[in-house]
């Protein structure tokens, strides 16, 4: 595994790869790398010749009332986390080297953003859309890597992919999950006991609204009741939303069909947890 931390220089050994005929296989992160972010990992590594990391925290995805300063970081952790995945190329630049000079273009994302987390989050994803466009020119990837466990930004990258032409193959990867169903997460750990012990019933709710949508309940609004119901008679969290839109457009639906998302975000007493389930509902021809 080469650690790069010059643009130019990763840009150069990925023009070589692709001279000698690679497929370049490329996971955005910022870092201090969990079970989720090895899952996509290991899929880049069974599908390209070549996998490349990036580990950066973005300036510019970060609100004013979101301390870039405190966001985790664990570089030694994440070298040996991309040295178990047998990744090719770490990529770990600086804010200097990512942003030399003030930015004098910014991408702004105009659809997608406000719903679910991104209503909260005003400019978030056009930090996110910022920053990967240059990855994306960078390393020119043929597929890039992101779990689904944020939906919405998946959509985002989708839209962004399709609307700049860029030849890249997004490539979403299943949330992946603790034995009873919780999504994996670091705010995991700041779970209460008791909180811990009923927060797989976020997941279950979802569950429960899925198979109702599959079975014939096209109404959003008794799907969302049956999965507030379930979360207020099983959990202490405080529903913070749950929503139901088309995917990846994220927009309302007056009746469930096609492909769905469903998403909720619960707050605990410490930890705020997120979750989604997408679907397809086939429509009724008949």
């Amino acid at each position: 595994m080469r650690i790069l931390t010059i643009a130019k220089e990763i840009q150069q050994q990925i023009l070589e790869e692709k001279k000698n005929g690679k497929s370049i296989g490329y996971v955005p992160t910022m870092g201090f790398l969990h079970e989720g972010h090895a899952s996509l990992l290991k899929k880049a590594r069974k599908e390209n010749d070549i996998v490349v990391l990036t580990i950066f925290v973005n300036p510019l995805q970060f609100g004013p009332n979101e301390d870039f300063d405190s966001y985790p970081r664990d570089i030694e952790h994440d070298e040996k986390v991309a040295q178990s995945a047998l990744i090719d190329y770490l990529f770990y630049p600086s804010i200097e080297e990512m942003y030399p000079d003030e930015v004098s273009v910014k991408v702004t994302v105009q659809h997608r953003t406000d719903v679910l987390c991104g209503r909260k989050r005003p400019g978030h994803f056009d930090g996110v859309a910022t920053v990967l466009t240059k990855f994306f020119n960078i390393i020119n990837p043929d597929k890039v890597y992101f779990g689904m466990k944020d939906a919405q930004q998946v959509a985002v990258v989708d839209g962004l992919i399709t609307d700049f032409n860029f030849d890249i193959e997004i490539m979403p990867v299943e949330t992946v999950r603790e034995e009873d169903g919780l999504a994996k997460s670091s705010r995991n750990v700041y779970l209460l006991e008791e909180e811990r012990a009923c927060a797989h019933e976020l997941y279950k709710g979802l569950n429960l609204a899925r198979e109702a949508a599959l079975h014939g309940e096209d109404n959003p609004e008794k799907l969302v009741s049956l999965i507030s119901n379930h979360i207020m008679n099983y959990t202490n969290g405080k529903i913070d939303y749950i929503e139901v839109y088309s995917y990846p457009e994220l927009k309302p639906l007056e009746k469930v069909s096609g492909n769905v998302i469903i998403a909720l975000a619960v707050q605990f007493t410490t930890a705020r947890l997120i979750d989604n389930v997408t679907f397809l509902v086939h429509n009724d021809t008949n």
